[in-house]
């Protein structure tokens, strides 16, 4: 990219098209007088007639090169310096056999791994792992800036793979583990569940103290309604819904996200889901420092080269070639 270090300069150039003008009247049209013009009526103008206006020009040319030159032209080059301070998010979510409600389409589960599929994709950045739960927990995925391989791995998630129950102390204790050795600016915890704390060896108090130490910020979404239709199979092996009444352990889940600086949303459909998710994208962002750096080079000796070369050429032309004998 060309900029003029004195742009005012160029001005100056309005005065090329006086100067042509001046110049093209002060030559003139060459002339002779002839007592009969049919003995040249065919004669061809020459070389030399042809490009008699090349002197000028080059003069024309020498005096604009010199007056961009006056103008400073220099290319700049811009170099940008970015610094990110990237966030480690695990997210832990609950594929107990409730999770199979549909007070969400198609349920809990499905609506639940989908949101937090979107959510990856708008994260830049940052590294981002996957744990799920039930009565025992385990990592999907580790850590990873590999958004591909993760959304790969969360569609591979099944349910029934594991004991059923909701051992959210297990799974908090299980997520921040994957946190440990982050040097991460900020490490965060997104827990997701509908149900109370049933199984597994370690409280989920204990498990925010062990977050809190740790400089873990947990944030907990408990998901669907308070009664909701749900799968059952009848005694002939067909499957129909019916309403039953599930219960979220609301004081824990809010306890536990403010002892960690978090925070507790209640999502009871998939768009409030979504908008929880959104407002967690706001409040943990990826701190990007920038700095740019412009580098300048100076071009006007290149104009005053040409410009020069231009002079002296016209000048040799003047005086050999269209030289006038007085």
């Amino acid at each position: 990219m060309m900029k003029f270090a004195n742009p005012e300069f160029l001005y100056l150039l309005l005065i090329i098209p006086v100067l042509i003008i001046y110049t093209y009247r002060k030559r003139g049209k060459p002339y002779v007088r002839i007592s009969d013009s049919r003995f040249i009526k065919d004669l061809k103008p020459t070389l030399r007639m042809r490009i008699r206006w090349l002197p000028s020009f080059l003069k024309m040319l020498a005096v604009t090169l010199f007056i961009v030159a006056l103008a400073r032209p220099r290319s700049t080059s811009v170099s940008t310096e970015t610094t990110t301070e990237g966030i480690d998010v695990i997210i832990t979510l609950d594929v107990s056999t409730s999770m199979l409600a549909q007070d969400f389409k198609p349920n809990r589960f499905k609506a639940a791994a989908n949101v937090a599929k979107e959510f990856i994709k708008g994260r830049k950045n940052d590294r981002i792992g996957f744990v799920v739960f039930a009565g025992e927990s385990y990592t999907q995925c580790p850590l990873t800036t590999d958004y591909g391989i993760l959304l790969n791995l969360i569609d591979k998630i099944k349910m029934n793979q594991i004991e059923d129950g909701t051992a959210i102390g297990t799974a908090l204790v299980n997520s921040v583990n994957r946190l440990r050795d982050s040097n991460a600016k900020s490490k965060v915890v997104i827990l997701l569940t509908d149900g109370e704390n049933n199984k597994g060896e370690v409280a989920p108090e204990t498990a925010a103290d062990v977050a809190q130490a740790l400089g873990v910020r947990i944030y907990t979404i408990g998901v669907g309604q308070k009664i909701a239709p749900y799968p059952i199979k009848t005694f002939y092996g067909r499957t129909i819904l019916q309403d039953q009444e599930f219960k979220i352990d609301e004081e824990m889940l809010g306890s536990i996200a403010e002892m960690t600086g978090g925070k507790y949303f209640k999502a009871t459909s998939k768009n409030k889901l979504k908008r929880i998710y959104k407002e967690i994208d706001k409040l943990e962002k990826t701190k990007i420092m920038t700095k740019s750096y412009k580098k300048y080079e100076e071009l006007y000796l290149k104009y005053l080269l040409i410009g020069f070369i231009s002079l002296v050429l016209s000048l040799i032309l003047d005086n050999s070639i269209f030289r006038r004998n007085l």
